[in-house]
C-alpha cells in the first residue's frame, strides 16, 4: 500500500509530530510588520500551546473546525524567558 504524504513526512523528519481530528478553539490572523505575510495562530482543544504558521493571504476562519496538524515543537527565548510554540508544517480539515 502506498504511503500518504503525511506518513512520508513523519518518516523522513523524526522530530515532526502529528495530531488528528482536533478541534480549533481560536484562530487569529494578523499581518506581520514589514512583510507581506499573514501570521496564523491557532489554539487547539486540550492544548495550552499556540500553533503558528504563515501564509501569503487571509483564509476562512478555522474556529470550531476539526483539523489534522503536522508540526514541530519550537522554543523561543524572549527577555530571558522560554516560550513554547508549535510550528505548523501542514494543516488540513479533518
Amino acid at each position: 500500500m502506498a504511503k500518504s504524504e503525511r506518513e512520508k513526512l513523519i518518516e523522513k523528519h523524526r522530530q515532526l509530530n502529528q495530531t488528528d481530528n482536533v478541534k480549533v478553539v481560536s484562530h487569529v490572523q494578523r499581518e506581520e510588520k514589514n512583510s507581506d505575510w499573514i501570521r496564523h495562530t491557532l489554539m487547539l482543544e486540550g492544548v495550552d500551546v499556540p500553533f503558528i504558521y504563515r501564509r501569503k493571504q487571509l483564509y476562512q476562519s478555522l474556529k470550531g473546525a476539526r483539523v489534522n496538524v503536522t508540526y514541530y515543537r519550537h522554543v523561543e527565548e524572549v527577555a530571558g524567558m522560554e516560550f513554547e510554540t508549535m510550528k505548523v508544517v501542514r494543516i488540513k480539515r479533518s
